[in-house]
């Protein structure tokens, strides 16, 4: 049964109700709360039961037929959530808004959140990673980007200026999950992002201005900004429906703040995970990561995919990380305190918006006792900037929560005794009340002689004395005992003052859970004030973790505080890849990496399997540490600071697309030679492979010059077209390397070490042979080399470069005789005899060649 084909005026009020609110949210599964489940109905209970794997069952409404539905319990909707949120659906919880006890007729009922990809905030969140939502406004000739995590209340934004591929380079980078669009932006661009890229892409028009979260854009005068926030705002603020105040002003980000790359250079360096697992242990992030607290590794995160390009501000870091690793005593306590401090951002924002319960706050409590450590040691440091300690806040914490505290805030045992007065009189009426039961259990037995009698509880009847049925014959009408129950095997019983004293000690309880939640939700606003300064603490909270993590892996694997330089000279001597290094079980050969002043382009040849892109990879990395403000795997390192960094390394196809190799190949080389400056990085990584060799090569060329002349960006070109190696001759700023090889009784053995020169051999087929492919293949496959080798090269007719044609000396012509006898007779004018002769003996002279 579907939801569109029902007649609604023979529906249920309930069912009513939940018709109304589903109308409201045609692009949501509904979770509506009905007592102490979570139901779901029509469409949206058969699509859930399929992905949740529940019970599908009916649900009778007024109808004849009953209507599909499924359900989940209240108290573990969260993981149920995060599955469908997770596969790309929204989810509207609908709460029950009042009390069914205080209710008479229909309980009122509203959607409380909508949980989408982007704005989970009570859910299963990577602790490690932000959680971003994003929005691109389309202007006539540009593109707004905003996001924000609202677990942690970041708020950015810039502005993208020209085509869509930008904007897909800047959404592909961040990973962001869902983007929010205005109406008037180019389909195809949503097309592309929800197709290729698996993005939850919302299409929202303009809303409401509201002027309760102006603060966050306050201070930005850039108009184009300003609306792109205000369209991201009006959809966070629908759809999470609390209180949001936790987030904070927003940072306009500068293209000229950071070192840019686009996604191939995240993915092709392996910055936050690795190509073939796309898990985290192996990457960049993995060996870097030795923070202490979640809220350092997000920084580090974010670090590594926005390296700086202030010098000043670089060199204020490997200060703090020199320092840091003399003072190794300091930063060992440093570290302890650290181990203690919690999820400062998150657990903000969960005061704020209102989801959080009395282990958040006991998480406060001990964070706030790390910082009067952390602030004298950061004293002791010199670090430039002081951190408040929050003493009042940690004593009301202190006073006030109990250590173990529930988690849910609806049964009490939150407080502590001592600090609301009224709360210790009623849970001391409580506690003798109870204290009374067990007595009167003991005088009962006494007075009826009932040995076996018990007083007990249960929430349907109260209290009540039990007593056997063997021992039912010893009850007395002089006793005073009312029936209440009958068991099977016995009889329970109430008196007027059992009742009383029930009445006394249930109310004291009801009383105290009450005040207990009125208690614990003043406290929650009281700590709503410090929400500002706790933010702020957090960040440096952060940067210091960060900092100290780089000390830790600077000094555990021998890395060295970097050279920064304002001349266009790249200098690092025996650098290595720093993953590469820990994850052998070999040693690592180091390589030196050099680009003077005069050398733009290095053109390295070598064998397949020697190293070449792990070669130019670590001169990547090295850059992209250096300018995170972390030391470096390097004897010694100097370098600028670049701007950009482009990347083209390894074979792809897009076939969502329908690209192929050598498509994604120029395209990425055309996005470098179009974006890169003299100040930017370049790696391409056998650039023209994927087309005829002829091709490959004259577009490889083409591409070197285009980059020596043009651009005269720093650059690593890898190749097999050998023949490139000339180009040394005429391009006065490349410089040809090479990875070495040794060659022995027809095998090879990689070196692994970069040096200067050409070479003229790839030993495809012996790194083949190390591949253990059948040695009769590779035999065969030696054997067409050498003819390959030894053939004969006609000269071409096209025209070409002369680095493509053959000398004249060079050529040799072979003349065939079969042939040279077959041009030298007329057939017309040979008698039918004649031909057959000619054809027998043409014949025995191919017999006799063979």
């Amino acid at each position: 049964m579907k939801r569109s084909e029902v007649d609604r005026s023979k529906l249920s009020p309930m069912m009513q109700q939940y018709m109304e609110i589903k109308d409201q949210y045609e692009d949501c599964i509904i979770f509506f709360r009905l007592g102490d489940f979570y139901e779901m109905f029509f469409d949206d209970a058969i699509l859930a039961s399929r992905i949740l794997e529940l019970t599908l069952t009916g649900k009778q409404a007024g109808l004849e037929e009953r209507v599909p539905m499924c359900g989940i319990p209240h108290h573990a909707y969260i993981s149920y959530v995060d599955q469908l949120v997770d596969q790309g659906y929204k989810v509207a919880i609908v709460e029950q808004l009042e009390d069914p006890k205080e209710t008479k007729g229909m309980v009122k009922r509203d959607v409380i959140q909508v949980v989408t990809k982007g704005t989970k905030i009570d859910s299963n969140i990577d602790a490690k990673s932000n959680n971003y939502i994003a929005n691109v406004y389309a202007f006539p000739y540009c593109y707004g980007i905003s996001y924000a995590d609202i677990s942690t209340g970041e708020v950015y934004a810039f502005l993208v200026e020209g085509e869509d591929n930008k904007v897909i380079h800047e959404i592909t980078k961040m990973g962001f999950r869902e983007v929010i669009v205005n109406d008037s932006i180019n389909r195809e661009l949503v097309d592309t992002l929800r197709s290729n890229y698996d993005i939850l892409v919302t299409i929202l028009k303009d809303g409401e201005e509201d002027n309760e979260y102006s603060y966050i854009y306050a201070d930005i005068e850039d108009i184009r900004i300003v609306q792109t926030l205000k369209h991201l705002l009006y959809y966070i603020i629908d759809t999470k429906k609390g209180d949001l105040h936790h987030l904070q002003p927003c940072q306009v980000i500068k293209s000229s703040m950071y070192l840019e790359f686009d996604a191939n250079t995240k993915k092709n360096l392996e910055l936050v995970e690795t190509i073939r697992n796309r898990e985290r242990q192996y990457s960049l992030l993995w060996l870097l990561d030795k923070c202490k607290t979640a809220m350092g590794s997000r920084m580090l995160k974010n670090t590594i995919l926005n390296p700086l390009t202030n010098k000043k501000e670089i060199l204020r870091r490997y200060d703090m990380v020199s320092l840091l690793s003399c003072e190794f005593i300091l930063r060992d306590d440093l570290i302890n305190a650290l181990s203690n401090v919690y999820d400062l951002e998150r657990l903000v924002g969960r005061i704020t918006y209102g989801n959080l319960n009395a282990k958040d706050l006991l998480q406060l409590k001990t964070s706030l006792g790390q910082l009067p450590i952390i602030s004298k040691i950061l004293g002791e440091l010199h670090y430039d900037s002081s951190i408040e300690t929050f003493e009042e806040l940690y004593s009301l914490l202190d006073r006030t929560i109990l250590e173990d505290a529930p988690f849910t805030l609806h049964e009490g045992h939150l407080i502590k005794p001592g600090y609301n007065s009224e709360l210790d009189e009623l849970k001391k009426i409580s506690s003798g009340s109870k204290d009374f039961i067990l007595e009167m259990e003991q005088e009962e037995k006494k007075r009826t002689g009932i040995k076996n009698l018990k007083v007990g509880f249960n929430k349907v009847f109260g209290y009540y004395i039990e007593v056997s049925k063997g021992q039912c014959n010893l009850v007395k009408d002089e006793f005073g005992y009312e029936r209440k129950q009958t068991l099977a095997n016995c009889e329970r019983f109430i008196t007027p003052l059992l009742k009383e004293k029930e009445n006394i000690i249930l109310g004291a309880e009801e009383k105290i859970i009450s005040l207990e939640y009125k208690l614990f939700m003043d406290i929650r606003e009281v700590v709503k004030r410090y929400v500002g300064g706790l933010q702020k603490v957090a960040k440096i909270v952060s940067e210091v973790d960060m900092l100290q993590s780089f000390s830790i892996v600077s000094d555990t694997y021998k890395f060295t505080r970097p050279e920064i330089t304002t001349e266009r000279s790249l200098k690092l001597i025996e650098c290595r890849h720093p993953v590469v290094e820990q994850v052998m079980k070999t040693e690592y050969i180091p390589n030196d990496i050099i680009m003077d002043k005069t050398t733009n382009i290095l053109l390295i040849t070598g064998p397949n399997m020697a190293g070449k892109s792990t070669y130019m990879r670590q001169c990547a990395i090295t850059v992209i540490m250096a300018q995170m403000g972390c030391f470096v795997p390097c004897k010694s390192a100097s370098l600028p600071i670049f701007d950009k960094i482009f990347t083209r390394i390894g074979a792809s196809d897009d076939l969502v697309s329908g690209e192929s190799t050598f498509m994604v190949e120029m395209k990425e080389a055309n996005y470098a030679i179009s974006e890169a400056t003299e100040n930017s990085l370049i790696l391409f990584d056998e650039l023209g492979r994927g087309t005829a060799t002829y091709d490959g090569m004259s577009l490889a060329q083409a591409i070197l010059e285009y980059i020596h002349d043009k651009i005269k960006a720093k650059t690593m070109f890898s190749t097999h077209y050998h023949e490139l190696t000339s180009l040394e001759k005429d391009l006065k700023h490349l410089k040809n390397v090479h990875v070495s090889a040794l060659e022995e009784n027809g095998k090879v053995t990689f070196l692994h070490k970069v040096k200067p020169g050409a070479v003229d051999k790839s030993y495809g087929i012996h790194v083949a042979s190390l591949a253990h492919l059948p040695n009769s293949l590779i035999e065969r496959a030696d054997d067409i080399l050498n003819v390959y080798e030894k053939k004969n090269i006609k000269k071409e007719t096209f025209t070409q470069t002369s680095l493509f044609e053959l000398a004249d000396e060079e050529i040799v012509e072979k003349k065939n005789e079969v042939e040279e006898k077959v041009k030298a007779i007329n057939p017309l004018e040979m008698t039918p005899m004649e031909a057959l002769n000619f054809l027998y003996d043409l014949k025995k002279d191919i017999q006799s060649n063979k």
